[in-house]
């Protein structure tokens, strides 16, 4: 059994999109001074939102929308209750996730009549690449086939964000804001407004990777389908220190564990074991690169406060 052909490299993109999807958002609030662990449950609202939408409309694109827009008002409670209120945006992110999980198993049994898994014939899900012009095209046509383009949107997504970062005047400013939010608020640049929109756009990628998750990667939606895949997100954002093209790295790793563990079962392997390849994976990588910071680094960059993140004043 060959593991490492295309057909394994197609597998990859289709695991890592949802996770770094909500990575690059959560990159964004790191980069603005917001440790932004609310990913999860925003993702998991955009997974109900799609699925439900695109049933009871049979449109798939308008379930990617209604997913943004889940996405976004999950969102807006951690903008507005950490930045503008300044609760600690710790227990708020935690409080959202909490919510998500016990809300969407509530919707699911009184918008969709059913508990556990919902799947319909009248689910309509993201189309795939290999059945447009891209099929036919040598080599790129076998890692895209099973692809959508929520897919190839989220690797677009990587370059513009590190060019935004990098060379746009906002983006930049927005660096400024997570390196010292005083220091910008001294040159009279909107603190608070700057941490709200990453915030808001970062619940807005949260919600098409839910979209993706479940119109894209599979056709349903399942209590809990996220499976940690937001926390995951978290992690990447640690390992790649805010930066889009080493989260895009971090991101790579977990996709790329998941779709040999998927391909391990084909050998045998119990499910259990393969499952939790990944998590297991993306934990080492963690905890090796952790240790290399500190070997390489002994005054490591430091991580967003509380009174950062919630965009208070000294």
């Amino acid at each position: 059994m060959n593991v490492f052909n295309l057909g394994f490299v197609a597998a990859v993109l289709i695991a890592l999109a949802p996770v770094l999807l909500a990575a690059l958002g959560g990159a964004l609030c790191a980069r603005v001074g917001v440790f932004n662990i609310g990913l999860e449950g925003q993702m998991l609202l955009g997974c109900f939102t799609a699925v439900a939408v695109s049933a009871k409309t049979g449109s798939a694109l308008l379930g990617v929308v209604a997913a943004v827009g889940a996405g976004v008002l999950t969102a807006s409670i951690l903008s507005v209750g950490s930045i503008r209120l300044r609760a600690d945006p710790i227990v708020l992110a935690i409080g959202t996730n909490l919510l998500a999980v016990g809300l969407t198993g509530f919707l699911l049994r009184s918008v969709l009549g059913t508990s556990g898994t919902y799947s319909s014939p009248d689910l309509s899900g993201l189309g795939r690449l290999g059945d447009t012009w891209v099929g036919s095209v040598p080599i790129l046509g076998d890692v895209f086939a099973s692809s959508s383009w929520v897919v190839v949107l989220s690797l677009l997504l990587v370059p513009a964000l590190g060019f935004f970062l990098a060379r746009h005047p906002a983006g930049l400013r927005l660096r400024g804001i997570g390196e010292n939010p005083d220091a910008a608020r001294s040159l009279g640049v909107n603190v608070n407004g700057y941490q709200q929109t990453a915030v808001l756009v970062a619940g807005a990628l949260c919600g098409l990777a839910g979209a993706q998750l479940a119109l894209g990667n599979v056709q349903l939606f399942s209590e809990q389908m996220t499976a940690g895949r937001g926390w995951v997100a978290v992690v990447a954002v640690m390992l790649g220190r805010g930066r889009p093209g080493l989260v895009l790295a971090a991101s790579v790793v977990f996709g790329a564990a998941e779709a040999f563990g998927f391909r391990l079962q084909g050998l045998g392997l119990p499910q259990q074991a393969t499952d939790a390849a990944p998590y297991v994976i993306t934990l080492i990588a963690l905890i090796l690169t952790s240790a290399r910071w500190k070997r390489r680094s002994p005054d490591p960059l430091p991580e967003p406060t509380a009174v950062e993140a919630t965009g208070g004043s000294r």
